[in-house]
């Protein structure tokens, strides 16, 4: 039976550190059976009629996601394939601790994991699900420290996947 991670995201990927971070520490630990990874980010659906009925999941999530994050979750998962049985994206819309509460009932998570350190949390319509998880009594979400140069050729591209944090 596999078990369901939330990691909380901005969906760049600088965010994907923590992912890695969470798969390497699961496996060093030798831990059994494989997760189910769920990367979320609350996103601000708007209240405007049109953008309630032509805006889709699928629409939001290839506006605010890019094609290298897209292409490094597929790394990460061809890394730990014994670890990871499916990665999913997905966004929350919700504003309050009990509809955040009833997400994570229905997707039946039982680790969360996030990060102060994310920076485009409040880009494109994006905003932190972190004081929701912080509130929840479900769950316990573990704090993931991730500390990256302020240097690096390599940032904002898909070669960011391969430097160890």
């Amino acid at each position: 039976m596999s078990k369901t991670i939330l990691i909380a995201t901005d969906f760049s990927l600088e965010s994907l550190n923590i992912m890695k971070k969470v798969l390497r520490e699961k496996n060093s630990s030798h831990d059994s059976g494989q997760f189910k990874i769920l990367l979320v980010s609350g996103y601000d659906a708007g209240d405007s009629i049109r953008d309630l009925l032509f805006n889709n999941k699928g629409k939001i999530l290839s506006k605010i996601r890019s094609a290298e994050f897209c292409e490094a979750l597929s790394i990460i998962k061809n890394k730990y394939p014994d670890l990871v049985s499916k990665i999913t994206c997905d966004i929350f819309t919700g504003y309050f601790q009990r509809t955040f509460d009833q997400y994570l009932k229905a997707a039946d998570v039982e680790e969360a994991y996030y990060s102060e350190s994310l920076k485009e949390i409040n880009h494109s319509g994006k905003f932190d699900i972190v004081p929701f998880l912080k509130k929840t009594d479900l769950i316990e979400a573990k704090e993931i420290k991730v500390i990256t140069p302020d240097f690096m050729p390599e940032k904002g591209k898909i070669a960011e996947v391969f430097v160890e944090v």
